[in-house]
């Protein structure tokens, strides 16, 4: 079937009304304006045209498994999906494979209960700690981001169902993120910030881009030709369709003139008061000649070109029964990958029958996830807690029923998350320090060890705080940890921090007072058994940070964050260019607590015999890794490159590429090779992209600070150009 043919019948045979309406969806699921719906919970559909064949066809969040409802009115069954860990957590398992197969998981899910485009995955960049959506995404690095969507776009689109790459471009804020005007220079945007978009379309070819709310350079990137036409569609040769972010920009015909195909999730203008109807701004437009009908039937085309591969347009009957059970084990295993042990002073694993303690309320109110578009509806949230008595660890049964009975009294019978309604004036965090000091004493003395757990939520539509509570500790977390600190340690017993966040908190001032640190992250449904089969020494920790965590917020280098005026910002400048995460710390010498790419293990590991080989315009860069520890594990090796100097400022090292072994056994030793195409060192120098000529050094490291092997190669290009 000629496909093109049938796109072209299809659109002549519309209706002026039907292709003006087509170009803008139907509204948000069960609102008002939309009570057709077909899957509650969904974020939008497109308009159906059952004369002509077209189907509605359906999008739902999001980058932590798939949101919907799981109740429907007069339906006594739930609709449940499977939380994975968050997008931060994915990205410390440097697992592509892994990354693929959560992406194929949640592929199933969308295809079973009627989804057609996943609204997922985001990557935008981690350019401040701050960023309440930082969970949301992957990293602060472009390429490690980029391989990771690429591995989870290909998983998700294996299953006959869209991946949507958002939020296209430089939306690293949630503060004003309607309104807000970022100004970055192209090198930067180019080199750090639709790097990750870029290697997502050329190598995944996802389906759909969302554009995002912002302004670039004083234009609404909905809105931008530049960054819709010439740069997405000509420069990288995207096939698929552009949709705004919901409610994005500020007016319709615009956006549709400058390459944004589908207006979303429209319909739902009276929800904002200043806002008329998409669907009468493109109509004047088209009868007063300002739009020409050329352009709208050619985003009709882009949208069905993409529409006519969906479930829904091949009338697939979904199930509303995937696997969960399945992909609950995939959540455990990325789960468990992603775990970063940041600290470990002979404090972990804790051995079979150990008798210890876990204080703090996170251990039952345990955050699986964020807010916002990165919700999510399980069946369960296994808690740190729970996960801990299940595997029969040996925790402290008073301590536990303490817990229990105290946060049920002070939440009044509920302490599970609200995830819709976590804030301060609803949901207030509770007291953390909860014992007294003689109350410490007497359980150091019949316990070898102390967990404390320390949590923390974000979301959508707020950044974080610079605040006690939020980045810095509460007094009462601080007087907690300081009391269990000298309770337990001045005995030899073992204190370890449980990090149960979505991004960096401020570690510096405390981190003294713990042997062992583990990073949990907001780790899905299965937290407490990802916690109890690491802290046990079932799973030994292999993630490694996808982000630095600073040593004082002051050293960030991304100063203007959320921008100016500081009470409503306005305008947010990427004064620190390229200098973005470990490119900063890296280049300027400055101090991290903890650096990119850094994580422990229970095992250590051995680099050996670099090699080094040009074949015409790639590059292989192999090596050994070796475990010579007592336990299997499995280690993240990295290969960055110092680039020669030149007419352009660089950063002292980039990320090029890693891999990550497979389950080595003490005394194991496996051979990687990292592939590099030539051009993929390259820098944009304002013009164009180009290689600078000299000697590259190549340094293969367990972190950007621990380097355990260098080689050089010359690169002689004419004239550098690409």
């Amino acid at each position: 079937m000629n496909k093109r043919l049938d796109i072209e019948k299809i659109v002549s045979e519309m209706t002026l009304e039907e292709k003006i309406q087509f170009v803008v969806g139907v509204g948000m699921l069960n609102h008002k304006d939309n009570p057709k719906g077909k899957v509650y919970g969904a974020a939008g559909e497109t308009m159906e045209i059952e004369r002509l064949g077209i189907p509605r066809t359906s999008y739902a969040d999001g980058p932590a498994g798939l949101r919907i409802h799981p109740d429907r009115e007069g339906d006594s069954r739930k609709y449940h999906t499977t939380a994975f860990p968050v997008e931060t957590m994915l990205a410390s398992t440097w697992n592509r494979e892994l990354l693929r197969k959560v992406g194929e998981a949640m592929g199933r899910e969308v295809a079973e209960y009627g989804i057609d485009i996943l609204l997922a995955p985001a990557v935008n960049i981690h350019r401040n700690p701050l960023c309440g959506r930082n969970f949301e995404y992957y990293s602060e690095d472009p390429l490690l981001s980029a391989e990771m969507a690429v591995a989870f776009v290909q998983g998700v689109q294996s299953q006959g169902v869209g991946a949507c790459v958002k939020h296209f471009v430089a939306n690293e804020q949630e503060t004003n993120r309607m309104t807000i005007d970022t100004v970055v220079s192209e090198r930067a945007l180019r080199e750090i910030y639709l790097r990750p978009f870029e290697i997502v379309i050329r190598k995944a070819r996802p389906w759909t881009v969302m554009s995002s709310y912002n302004k670039l350079y004083g234009k609404y990137t909905s809105q931008s030709e530049w960054l819709l036409t010439k740069i997405l569609r000509e420069e990288w040769g995207f096939e698929g369709f552009v949709m705004t972010d919901w409610f994005a920009g500020d007016d319709a015909v615009k956006q549709i003139e400058a390459g944004n195909d589908l207006i979303m999730p429209g319909r739902s203008f009276q929800y904002f008061a200043n806002r008329g109807s998409e669907v009468a701004e493109i109509r004047r437009a088209i009868e007063g000649g300002e739009l020409s009908l050329d352009v709208l039937e050619e985003r009709i085309k882009a949208i069905l070109k993409v529409l006519i591969k969906t479930p829904a347009f091949n009338s697939y009957e979904y199930s509303n029964s995937p696997d969960l059970d399945a992909h609950a084990c995939i959540s455990y295993e990325a789960g468990c990958e992603g775990v970063v042990l940041l600290k470990n002073e002979k404090a972990l694993p804790i051995t079979a029958g150990t008798p210890f303690v876990v204080f703090g309320t996170g251990q039952l109110e345990t955050i699986r996830g964020g807010t916002g578009s990165g919700e999510t509806h399980p069946r369960y949230t296994i808690s740190l807690l729970d996960g801990i008595i299940k595997r029969g660890l040996a925790a402290d049964r008073e301590v536990v029923e303490f817990y229990r009975k105290k946060i049920e009294e002070l939440r009044g019978g509920d302490y599970r998350i609200s995830y819709g309604q976590w804030n301060e004036e609803i949901r207030p965090k509770l007291p953390e320090n909860l014992f007294e000091r003689a109350e410490l004493e007497e359980l150091s003395e019949r316990n070898e060890a102390a967990l404390v757990v320390i949590s923390r939520i974000s979301g959508e539509g707020k950044d974080r705080r610079l605040e006690k509570g939020d980045y810095y500790l509460t007094d009462d977390e601080l007087e907690l940890i300081t009391g269990v600190s000298q309770a337990f340690r001045k005995k030899g017993k073992k204190v370890v921090g449980i990090l149960n966040v979505g991004s960096p908190i401020e570690v510096q001032s405390w981190i003294d007072l713990f042997d062992g640190i583990l990073l949990l992250w907001q780790p899905g449904q299965e937290a407490g058994r990802i916690l109890a089969d690491v802290i046990g020494g079932h799973v030994n920790p292999s993630g490694k940070l996808p982000t630095t965590f600073p040593n004082h917020y002051a050293d960030v280098p991304s100063r203007s964050f959320p921008g100016e005026p500081a009470d409503n910002p306005s305008v947010v400048s990427y004064d620190e260019g390229i200098y973005v995460g470990y490119r900063y710390y890296e280049t300027f010498r400055v101090e991290p607590a903890f650096e990119f790419g850094f994580g422990l293990s229970y095992t250590d590991f051995e680099y050996s015999d670099l090699k080094i080989e040009r074949d015409g315009e790639e590059l292989s860069v192999s090596f050994n890794v070796k475990n010579n520890g007592g336990a299997a594990g499995k280690e993240v090796s990295q290969l960055y490159v110092k680039a020669p100097k030149g007419k352009i400022d660089k950063p002292r090292i980039e990320l090029r590429g890693f891999e990550k072994t497979e389950l080595l056994q003490p005394g194991e030793e496996e051979r990687l090779t990292v592939r590099l195409p030539v051009d993929e060192i390259a820098s944009f120098d304002g013009y164009r992209w180009i290689i600078e000529q000299g000697d590259y050094e190549f340094l293969i490291g367990a972190s950007s600070r621990d380097i355990r092997l260098t080689g050089r190669i010359g690169l002689r290009t004419a004239g550098g150009d690409l």
